[in-house]
């Protein structure tokens, strides 16, 4: 039997980080619920089992549910029948073994169900459901919505919804329209308060949002009467079962095809009012925002798996002019690039949702108890991380992600064309990883910031600084002298203190600070395990190309050669 935990020792390492104990004995408030669940863990050596535990479940649905119906999902769809979604029939068998084995709400708090789980274990489970079908994982996954719910909402809310998200019920982000995608400021949903029905009705219709029909949504509307900007907008949430609410088609798309993803028409769907009005942008679609987005990275890291595996696999098993095509070096080479992009994004995900974590967890006990001085600083600086390394992360990896579906693609050659190999399949799901939730482009707006003020290069510096066994002294050389070119590039263009100049190589920056980043935690994490040796030399290889060419690129340009890239009309 298949287990997609399992037979992954990348999952099992990088689960065992050295941080997890700290954010272990943060999540669990120092294990104070032991007495009150039996399902508590008494300790972190408890919880941790907790967490193996759940996931080799996880990766047993996978392995023998999840990926056998992905063929058959893709080929069916969901349909529109009444006004509303019916999942293919696979979908459905999925959701059904997820939802029997208590994988809904994982990492929601235990009075509302959940199990209470750090993210980083919801985000590997995440990263394995991906591997398996990665349209499936934007249903599952939409669970996570609900921790906007539980960091937001009122007290009745939370109990409300939360315990119907951990029993099962599916949720959606109702954000984008017609005429506001990226633009989220430009939405027109119209909210407006109805004395005699005692509740809020939504008017107008949403577009391109993913699982539309789902039970329980969050819904971005405008509220303020007379409001063309974010600041008239507000939060709501609607109940599929209050009505209101049809679906007017579901887009025929390139990938994903088992995700349904709705064309809506709100005619007085009654909503509940989150949080404060006019912070629906502000404040509540910035959280949801990057905690999707961190989901998407780990879409990307899954799907990079199964491109890799896929390649892998092929590669043993075709022969051509006498020998398998693994031993050509057109082809060793391709293949090991990939595996060292593979573990790049792995790792840059994973130390992203473990900043997530720690600032996560530390702001919620803000709301319990007031924090020390320490405590506080401590707070704000892994916010800082989780707020510039969310961006880099789903940037990163998601085009990563593209590149490695492509090169699996590539080595099947024409067999890779057909829809006989899964690796079809697989490249048509990739392409809307650097797209949705925020474009590559977007992304690079995002961590911008960390370039320009030099957060980046702080936390290149700490990692620098940390000790490392001599035999990867040569790794960290290397790095230095990129993260030195690095430096040179961004004083080059802040000198010229433009806009428009920084903006024009802000993704050559963004990209060379991901870069090194992924280096050094390569490096590091063969400090911890000699295995990743061999794709933290290749990639430090790459990043070197990579860096020295973005380097390069920006020394020779001038704020004078910005016009010849401006459009001009003939």
């Amino acid at each position: 039997m298949a287990n997609y935990y399992n037979d992954n020792r990348d999952l099992k390492f990088h689960l065992s980080h050295p941080l997890m104990e700290k954010i272990v004995r943060l999540r669990e408030r120092n294990f104070s619920e032991k007495k009150e669940y039996d399902f508590a863990p008494m300790d972190f050596e408890d919880a941790m089992d907790s967490y193996d535990k759940v996931l080799e479940v996880v990766g047993e649905i996978c392995g023998d549910i999840i990926a056998p119906n992905a063929e058959g999902v893709d080929a069916e769809g969901p349909q529109v029948i009444d006004g509303h979604v019916r999942y293919a029939g696979g979908t459905r068998l999925n959701l059904d073994a997820l939802v029997k084995s208590g994988l809904m709400g994982m990492s929601l708090p235990r009075r509302f169900g959940g199990l209470n789980f750090p993210i980083v274990p919801y985000i590997m489970a995440a990263d394995i459901v991906s591997r398996a079908d990665a349209g499936f994982v934007n249903i599952w996954g939409l669970q996570d919505c609900a921790e906007t719910i539980n960091e937001f909402a009122s007290e009745e809310q939370k109990a409300l919804y939360l315990p119907q998200v951990a029993a099962g019920a599916t949720m959606a982000m109702d954000l984008t329209e017609p005429d506001a995608g990226s633009d989220l400021q430009s939405v027109q949903l119209k909210a407006t308060w109805s004395e005699s029905k005692g509740t809020w009705l939504l008017n107008g219709v949403k577009r391109f949002i993913t699982n539309g029909d789902g039970d329980i949504s969050l819904v971005l509307a405008r509220s303020e009467q007379g409001t063309k900007d974010g600041r008239g907008l507000s939060m709501f949430i609607h109940h599929k079962s209050k009505g209101g609410v049809t679906v007017r088609r579901i887009e025929h798309k390139m990938g994903i095809i088992g995700s349904p993803t709705c064309e809506l028409v709100f005619r007085d769907a009654p909503a509940e009012l989150v949080g404060d009005r006019k912070m629906g942008l502000i404040k509540y679609v910035m959280a949801l925002m990057n905690g999707a987005r961190l989901g998407i990275a780990a879409q990307s890291v899954g799907l990079s798996e199964a491109a890799y595996r896929e390649a892998l696999a092929y590669a043993h098993e075709r022969v051509q002019f006498g020998k398998a095509i693994l031993r050509f070096p057109a082809v060793y080479e391709m293949l090991s690039v990939m595996k060292a992009k593979l573990d790049a994004s792995r790792t840059l995900l994973y130390e992203t949702a473990r900043f997530v974590d720690i600032y996560k967890s530390f702001m919620q006990i803000s709301e319990e108890r007031k924090l020390d001085a320490e405590e506080r600083a401590e707070m704000k600086n892994f916010q800082k991380l989780a707020d510039i390394f969310t961006p880099l992360a789903k940037g990163m990896t998601s085009e990563f992600c593209n590149q490695l579906a492509y090169d699996a693609l590539q080595v099947h050659g024409g067999s890779g064309f057909m829809k006989d190999y899964p690796v079809e399949r697989i490249y048509r799901d990739a392409r809307i990883t650097t797209i949705y939730e925020g474009t590559t482009q977007l992304q690079v707006v995002a961590a911008i910031r960390g370039v320009t003020t030099g957060a980046y290069l702080a936390r290149i510096r700490e990692y620098e600084a940390l000790k490392v066994d001599p035999e990867l002294a040569f790794l960290k050389r290397a790095l230095i002298i990129m993260t030195d070119e690095y430096e040179h590039a961004v004083n080059h263009v802040m000198a010229v203190n433009d806009n428009e100049y920084t903006d024009f190589h802000a993704r050559r920056m963004v990209e060379m600070a991901g870069y090194i980043i992924m280096g050094y935690l390569l490096m590091l994490d063969a400090h911890r395990d000699r295995e990743y040796l061999r794709p933290a030399r290749n990639f430090s290889r790459l990043a070197k190309a990579q860096v020295r060419a973005h380097a390069e690129f920006i020394g020779n340009c001038s704020i004078d050669d910005l016009g010849y890239y401006k459009y001009q009309q003939v």
